[in-house]
């Protein structure tokens, strides 16, 4: 990948503008709330990281650790769970945050997951919607931005084990 040029999608400017808007969304929906915001790592730790400082409601974190993707630009379809949230969130306001929606199978598993244990809601919040990709009939309820079927990188999301740490969303082109 080091011999293709970088296609920049989006900007860290416009990130930051879309992860500030979210917030305010956010805010607004859970005003008067507790929220817990579960990222799942390691592709949504920056927006995660970012969105939650946008938040003015009281917000718990917990992680969770995903695999699906391995070193390939295509998730396997596969879905395991690495490493399960610490507490209990029974009865609370449940936000899972992701860096990226495409197929839908790593979201669908996580919500199933969490809903064994009883949250009062739970919702889901995308950095990244790949709608042409789903495999499922989940659809995020906060989306940062809606893209058309790219493997982009950048911003939390990796190609291998690099990139994460680019400070705006990129493609690769030939």
């Amino acid at each position: 990948m080091t011999n293709k040029q970088r296609k920049i999608l989006f900007s860290t400017d416009e990130i930051k503008e879309r992860v500030r808007e979210l917030g305010q969304q956010i805010n607004k929906d859970y005003e008067g709330k507790k929220l817990v915001v579960v990222s799942l790592l390691r592709g949504s730790f920056i927006f995660a990281a970012d969105l939650v400082r946008e938040i003015e409601v009281p917000v718990q974190m917990e992680f969770m650790t995903t695999a699906s993707y391995g070193y390939g630009e295509e998730s396997s379809g596969q879905v395991n769970i690495i490493n399960d949230i610490k507490d209990d969130i029974a009865g609370r306001d449940v936000l899972v945050v992701d860096d990226i929606m495409d197929s839908g199978l790593t979201m669908e598993k996580i919500i199933e997951h969490l809903k064994k244990k009883n949250p009062s809601s739970i919702k889901s919040c995308v950095m990244l919607d790949k709608p042409e990709r789903r495999r499922t009939e989940i659809t995020p309820d906060y989306v940062g931005f809606t893209i058309p079927d790219y493997f982009i990188v950048g911003y939390g999301l990796n190609y291998g084990d690099y990139y994460r740490n680019v400070p705006y969303i990129f493609s690769f082109i030939d």
